[in-house]
């Protein structure tokens, strides 16, 4: 299974589900954003050239970035994508919506406190999590059929 795991950079929750995965010993992998917060937003001009332009180096970056994107969610057979809680997460919520116009299993990760505010995207999903092990859980048994414990 071809695992997807887009959204927040700035927590482990990506490691803890591959983790949580390999335990279980599953044939799953993953892929990803650039979570190099820099590296993300610098690959446009890094590789095509300068911009004094902020709009046009983050308009270089983003087009980039989107080749990747579009490829991981095409390949992918589930897509999990996590809203933290430190940033609005804008691009999180359209590689959500990419995913479903896909058609792509999609799988939202957040917690409590995002329920209002992604209640569309919450919608969208096949699944709600709240934590990283959840997640495990739920590959485990969509690969096995068996429920945790």
């Amino acid at each position: 299974m071809k695992v997807y795991l887009s959204g927040e950079i700035h927590t482990d929750w990506r490691d803890e589900i591959e983790a949580g995965v390999k335990a279980a010993g599953l044939d799953v992998s993953f892929s990803a954003p650039v979570t190099d917060h820099d590296a993300s937003d610098d690959c446009g001009v890094a590789i095509l050239g300068g911009e004094s332009n902020k709009f046009w180096h983050d308009h270089k970056g983003a087009k980039l970035n989107a080749i990747r994107t579009r490829k991981g969610i095409g390949d992918a057979d589930v897509v999990v994508v996590r809203f933290g809680d430190k940033y609005k997460q804008w691009n999180a919520a359209f590689d959500a919506g990419m995913a479903a116009a896909l058609g792509k299993s999609l799988i939202v990760l957040h917690g409590p406190d995002h329920q209002h505010a992604l209640k569309e995207v919450d919608a969208a999903a096949l699944a709600v999590a709240e934590t990283p092990e959840q997640v495990v859980q739920m590959l485990v048994y969509v690969e096995t059929g068996q429920l945790p414990g």
